[in-house]
Order: structure tokens, then sequence, then C-alpha cells
């Protein structure tokens, strides 16, 4: 089995408009996700909004820059993520289509274990 990371991006600005009810369904979808893929998850946490990131960019010969912020500018921001545990690509495939992310998307990449 492997490990897989699901990344979890939407719209923080519609997420944010939705108020209470938006939240609360949120909550529910994610809930329903991890009662039908628990046997497979590992791990995950919601992220803060991007207004609390902060940026370290580090350039050869320069100290690190630290700036308040994200590192890029998107519509699209990363919210959250799973951990999930899987026989393969398409398995890990085959759940991330199932989180919820109404407003944007997933990404589904493979965590390089080292021995």
């Amino acid at each position: 089995m492997a490990k897989y990371l699901i990344l979890i991006y939407g719209d923080e600005q519609a997420y944010a408009a939705g108020g209470a009810a938006a939240v609360d369904e949120s909550m529910r979808a994610h809930t329903a996700f991890s009662e039908k893929h628990g046997a497979a998850l590992r791990g995950g946490e919601a992220l803060r909004e991007t207004s609390t990131a902060t940026a370290i960019r580090t350039r050869p010969g320069d100290e690190p820059l630290v700036t308040d912020g994200p590192f890029v500018e998107t519509k699209e921001t990363l919210g959250g993520f799973y951990v999930v545990e899987a026989a393969d690509l398409d398995a890990a495939i085959a759940i991330a289509k199932d989180v919820p992310a109404p407003d944007g998307g997933v990404e589904v990449r493979p965590i390089m274990e080292f021995e």
C-alpha cells in the first residue's frame, strides 16, 4: 500500500460568502467522506484562510525573505488535505473523487517514502 496526499482547493471568497450555512454543509460533507473512506484515511486537516499564511522565499546567496500572505495569488486556494493509503494511484483517485470541493477541486500526489 502507498500513501497519497489529496490537496483540497477551493474559492475562499465563495466559501466565506456562504456564511454559517456553507460551513455547516462543508462539515456534513467532510464527515460523510470520512465515514465512507475512514479505513483509508491516515490524516487530514483544514487550513486557516490565506490571510493567515506566511511565505518564505529563498534565493541563492540571499537571506530568506519572509512575507505575509500566501506564496501565489490564485482564485482557488489550498484549504485542506487528506492523507490516504491506497493500493495504487487509481484507488487513490477513486477516493479523491468523493472529497467535497464544491467551489474548486482536488489534487492527488503520491507521498515519497524514505527507508
